[in-house]
């Protein structure tokens, strides 16, 4: 039977030698089963916690032309602040506004790859207005990828890998990103009576893992079970709700389930609802080739496919087996066809061959439907 609800785990008992056992066997089956969790007792300060909090609410009340100082078109990193309605996920819009923030790099040499321009120092608010802004952030961004960093060590331990399996996919300085977004209310959209508005369409999360800071109390976050059911992932106090992501899925040949999700607006009269989600990077110098898995928890999983009916879905693009040379060239491009406005300035050329490749798939997607036989369209992006 498909899943109806969403596991919490607690973290400190992955450090407690006595409980770990019990906590990886809970793990793996929200692996093999769910795809996403929540987790709490994270380690992570609860101060800091509600600084991050108000820090990026207070973002959003800035002037219009003080966010727009740091509009991610300014740049080629696909960092800054985007305002609202200017992300496209599944060809539609997504009402929501948001700002990028990464772990800082230096200005891409003119040697490296085009690639490396996802390597950069970040755009900061006016540190007049917002003083503790970037310092709380820089200190977030640093405590979240030291848990990421764990989390993905005991993902591997609970499908029986070595707990260093994965570590040669990240870089030494390894970037890792979040968002700080706002989805306004549908009132403040003009949505009228019960239309449901995208604040994000359905997709899966890209790369490896993603961690989920809810910062309101507004329901809005759903995920779809192997039903085609959509469960609600309503905020709880003290947690963080973990994705799994496409490159996992891709580099465990399928044994970590990536779960499609979506967010609603909020309700009329509800006002705007807020999330943090971080992203934990990979090497953007990476390839991506599936990993040997036991032959016991393949066993699991192929259960699990035959019990819920599962499908299981074509990985996105970003991690089609041959098709880049580095992970970095698909992120590139996912970047690009997400956020247009950024393409147009600086990867023009890029941007035509991406509207090429969606007309094309526009196409057959038609011509699908005429013959009645319907196609699958899987998006993998950065997002909740």
């Amino acid at each position: 039977m498909s899943f109806s609800s969403i596991p919490i785990l607690d973290l400190s008992l992955a450090r407690n030698p006595d409980t770990k056992p019990a906590f990886l066997q809970s793990l793996q089956h929200a692996l093999l089963e769910v795809g996403f969790l929540y987790i709490s007792n994270t380690g992570i300060p609860d101060a800091l916690i509600q600084e991050v909090i108000r820090e990026g609410i207070e973002f959003f009340n800035l002037p219009e032309e003080k966010k727009l100082e740091v509009q991610m078109k300014n740049a080629p990193s696909f960092l800054g602040y985007n305002k609202l309605g200017n992300e496209i996920t599944r060809f539609k819009t997504d009402w929501r506004e948001q700002i990028d923030i990464s772990t800082p790099h230096p200005v891409r040499k003119p040697s490296d790859p085009l690639y490396h321009n996802l390597l950069a120092p970040n755009q900061w608010p006016d540190p007049q207005i917002l003083p503790r802004f970037r310092p709380v952030y820089e200190e977030y961004i640093q405590r979240m990828g030291d848990v990421s960093m764990l989390f993905t060590r005991l993902v591997a331990e609970a499908i029986g890998l070595l707990s260093t399996a994965f570590d040669h996919f990240f870089d030494e300085a390894q970037q890792h990103k979040l968002k700080i977004v706002k989805y306004p209310d549908r009132a403040e959209l003009g949505v009228d009576g019960e239309e449901e508005a995208q604040g994000v369409g359905p997709h899966k999360d890209s790369m490896l893992t993603s961690y989920l800071l809810q910062a309101t109390d507004h329901r809005g976050l759903q995920v779809q079970n192997t039903l085609g059911e959509w469960i609600d992932c309503t905020p709880i106090a003290g947690t963080l709700v973990v994705a799994i992501g496409q490159g996992l899925e891709a580099l465990t040949q399928g044994v970590c389930a990536s779960t499609t999700h979506r967010v609603l607006s909020p309700a009329k009269g509800t006002g705007a609802r807020y999330s943090i989600p971080f992203f934990q990077g990979v090497s953007y110098d990476a390839t991506f080739e599936s990993m040997q898995m036991p032959e016991e928890v393949m066993r699991l999983r192929q259960e699990v496919l035959r019990r819920n009916g599962a499908r299981k879905d074509d990985i996105e693009f970003t991690f089609s087996k041959g098709r880049w040379n580095h992970l970095g060239e698909a992120t590139l491009m996912n970047r690009i066809r997400s956020h247009p406005d950024v393409g147009e300035r600086w990867y023009p050329e890029l941007l035509r061959q991406i509207r090429e490749q969606q007309a094309a798939d526009e196409a057959k997607v038609i011509d699908s439907d005429k013959e009645g036989k319907g196609m699958q369209r899987s998006s993998a992006i950065e997002t909740h």
